[in-house]
């Protein structure tokens, strides 16, 4: 594969390995690993779970930093071929 064929991670695929590690990420990590001021973190966090992604938000017991971690993706459909025909075809 050369360069030109290689595709690039995006920084939604970047932000969705960096929240799947099991002990999660902290805001100011992520935004710092990103490049993007805090509240757009956040709201990309917003569009992870708009998208089906669930984004456990753990706060410490003992205080200490809130970190965040996709507990899980979403379902993909199958897409069979009864799902596509037009009715009455």
């Amino acid at each position: 594969m050369t360069n030109s064929t290689k595709q690039r991670a995006t920084k939604k695929d970047q932000l969705i390995r960096l929240l799947g590690s099991k002990n999660g990420c902290d805001i100011k990590l992520l935004s710092a690993k990103l490049g993007w001021q805090q509240h757009t973190t956040r709201a990309a966090l917003s569009g992870l779970r708009k998208a089906g992604y669930e984004v456990a938000h753990e706060k410490p017991k003992s205080g200490g930093v809130s970190k965040y971690r996709i507990t899980s993706s979403p379902v993909t459909r199958e897409i069979t071929p009864a799902a596509v025909e037009p009715h009455g075809a």
